[in-house]
């Protein structure tokens, strides 16, 4: 016999079906648009990670470019590259899931990047801290904050933060300061976002133009720093996948590291937060010109870098002439000039403190061209081009 109510349930049933068939296969079947593949599972990710421009350990720190090398004005290039259009996501918070040694350790690393690498800046200080927590989340770099903050400083030409390899561990801070970036780094550590810079994962001076700049985007810009993001999914919050490290090994342990350049190990400087002995520099070569205005106290043996102490109350043409005899042959030559002469480091890149207290800076290249530059704050009344932008 026919039931009419098991007709109704069976035409009912047969037309829920294609919808129920649709619903099954977007639960088995999800876009990868809306979850993308993790990178140790798609090998085609994993080879662009790979191929990314300016990973870990590939270049020499960054200040070692010689901007009189260039050819053009660094700033100019680094003007000509647009910032990527559209609204800036900013990073997600950082929970830290560490013990509370590890954290501890953690904070002093991100203190002392912000403080090496920004001065006494808070703008300049809370953006360096989150460059350190987004990489500490990336694939590509190191999965814990001292190991980004560190990361290649045994190296040769790897390390990332130039403070790291420099010769900057050396330098003090006063407790105030010191205090102060460990509470922005802990605050950083429990959440707090600097929005400005999105989520970049690198960032340069506009005194330098890295080869790899051109190939990234540049979304922000704090003081005199560019901050900048790989293209693509790499630059992506959705590639964050990678899991804590679980471990931070203390300011001690990573500045007794072996390095492989053959240099001592850090560990032979001071505790940056326990004080400085003076920078040791080197004899000056026989050939070292005698020069007025200021003091010759580090001289390259081919004397195309110098750094000397100057007086800015002599005037920009005393800077300028003691540049020049110091620089009479053809060729390449750099003079950098310094007021005080504690912030004259040893050797190139120079440390945030050092380019904060620049005072001169001459640049001649091989066919002869020169670019003269004075701090404005010391030497008044010069047009802005003359100027040293504001370090970090």
């Amino acid at each position: 016999m026919d039931d009419p109510l098991n007709r109704r349930m069976t035409v009912a049933l047969l037309a829920l079906l294609p919808l129920l068939v649709l619903l099954w296969a977007s639960l088995r079947f999800e876009p990868l648009s809306a979850n993308p593949v993790a990178p140790g599972e798609d090998p085609a990710l994993l080879a662009e990670l790979e191929a990314l421009p300016g990973r870990p350990g590939e270049l020499p720190p960054l200040e070692m470019v010689d901007p009189a090398s260039l050819g053009t004005d660094p700033r100019a290039l680094n003007a000509a590259i647009p910032f990527v259009g559209g609204r800036l996501e900013p990073a997600q918070p950082y929970r830290f899931s560490g013990t509370p040694g590890d954290f501890a350790n953690a904070r002093d690393c991100l203190a002392l990047a912000a403080m090496a690498e920004a001065g006494n800046s808070d703008p300049g200080q809370r953006a360096v801290i989150q460059v350190v927590l987004n990489r500490a989340r990336h694939p590509a770099f190191a999965n814990s904050v001292c190991g980004v903050v560190f990361e290649g400083s045994e190296r040769a030409t790897g390390c990332q933060f130039t403070f790291t390899c420099d010769g900057s561990l050396s330098r003090q801070y006063d407790a105030a300061s010191w205090a102060a970036a460990r509470g922005r780094a802990e605050q950083a550590l429990k959440g707090y976002v600097f929005a400005t810079v999105g989520n970049a994962t690198h960032y340069h001076t506009d005194w330098v133009h890295p080869w790899w700049s051109p190939k990234l985007e540049k979304i922000a810009q704090v003081e005199t720093h560019l901050f900048l993001r790989w293209p693509g999914y790499w630059g992506s919050m959705k590639s964050w996948r990678k899991a804590y490290g679980g471990s931070e090994p203390s300011l001690a342990v990573l500045m007794s590291r072996p390095r492989m350049d053959g240099l001592p190990p850090l560990e032979s400087l001071p505790a940056t937060n326990l004080g400085m002995s003076p920078v040791t520099m080197p004899p000056l070569p026989t050939d070292t010109p005698k020069v007025t205005g200021g003091d010759v106290v580090m001289r390259l043996p081919s004397g195309k870098a110098n750094f000397v102490t100057i007086l800015p109350s002599a005037g920009t043409e005393s800077a300028l002439a003691m540049a020049r005899k110091l620089c009479p042959a053809e060729g390449t030559c750099r003079v950098m000039g310094w007021s005080d002469r504690s912030l004259i480091p040893a050797n190139l890149p120079l440390s945030g403190a050092s380019r904060a207290g620049l005072q001169f800076s001459y640049s001649r290249d091989p066919a002869g061209a020169e670019i003269v530059l004075y701090n404005c704050d010391s030497f008044t009344g010069l047009p802005r081009e003359k100027c040293i932008p504001r370090a970090r």
